[in-house]
């Protein structure tokens, strides 16, 4: 995988919470679709807790942030939470913290701990 590939796992844990692992560069809508898709689909499903590992995001935009949080609203509108795990990338981390977002989402330090948030 080249830095530039977005690679987007989804699985559902024992505890009914949905783990999406992100790796690569989150930015433009060609990039972006695959977590579009695995958001929407949790918010479908039954899970009490849906968790984006951004932990491999080397690189995220404006689309990243778009994608959260429509994701996010899906999700509440379905009785589910979302959290964001790290460690993020500083890069990530100052995208969160420059457009004033940090404080609208939920964060871990790790998907072990996204898991009790």
């Amino acid at each position: 995988m080249g830095n530039d590939d977005l690679t987007v796992d989804v699985e559902t844990t024992a505890a009914n919470v949905v783990l999406i692992t992100v790796g690569g560069s989150l930015d433009d809508w060609s990039h972006s679709g695959g977590l579009t898709k695995a958001l929407a689909g949790a918010a479908r499903g039954e899970g009490i807790r849906t968790v984006v590992d951004l932990s491999g995001v080397t690189f995220a935009d404006s689309t990243a942030l778009h994608v959260l949080l429509e994701g996010q609203r899906k999700l509440a509108a379905a009785g589910s939470a979302l959290v964001l795990a790290g460690p993020l990338s500083t890069s990530v981390s100052r995208l969160f913290e420059v457009t004033g977002l940090r404080e609208t989402f939920t964060f871990a330090d790790s998907v072990a701990e996204a898991h009790t948030c």
